[in-house]
């Protein structure tokens, strides 16, 4: 199975029980925000594509909105309480371990940017779980932590899902 065949039939399977759009949402912006979990998880493409199926259906964005910060929101969350209590072992347990490089590129950035870093760091795919691991592991302050990943998860929810959500509307209306 390809990844276009598991993009397409979770994106139809929300199409057909738009019941399960907010929970699904949540799990794949958990996902993609949670450090081991987002190196082998394609979600991104997938919000993608779901935000396009909110403009689509009708489907009433700012729920779904909700549900995709608060997932990506508990991911980090995660990555950074498993950092926090794991420290450098973290480099050893799978996938990590089969990709050290994106650990010390996590760290790197970590170090040079603080705070921002993790805001930014949401914003770049590798990043965006292994920044929050590092911030645990160098035990960044906690309220430090949670304003950057708060703030940083509305904005990317907004982000991934607004383009197709608000601008295929837009489009079918400016086309007439």
């Amino acid at each position: 199975m390809s990844l276009h065949d598991i993009i397409e039939q979770i994106v139809n399977f929300v199409k057909d029980h738009e019941a399960w759009a907010m929970p699904i949402i949540f799990l794949l912006a958990f996902g993609e925000s949670l450090a081991f979990i987002s190196l082998l998880l394609p979600a991104t493409i997938i919000l993608l594509g779901l935000g396009a199926l909110i403009g689509e259906s009708g489907l009433n964005f700012w729920p779904i909105w909700i549900a995709a910060a608060t997932g990506a929101f508990f991911g980090d969350w995660l990555s950074y309480w498993f950092g926090f209590h794991y420290k450098e072992s973290v480099g050893t347990m799978w996938p990590l371990s089969r990709h050290p490089q994106t650990l010390v590129r996590g760290h790197r950035f970590f170090e040079r940017w603080g705070v921002w870093g993790v805001f930014i760091g949401r914003f770049f795919g590798p990043l965006r779980a292994v920044v929050p691991l590092v911030a645990g592991i160098c035990a960044m302050p906690k309220h430090h932590f949670q304003l950057a990943n708060f703030a940083s998860a509305l904005i990317w929810a907004f982000g991934i899902l607004a383009p197709g959500a608000f601008g295929l509307r837009w489009l079918a209306e400016w086309m007439g």
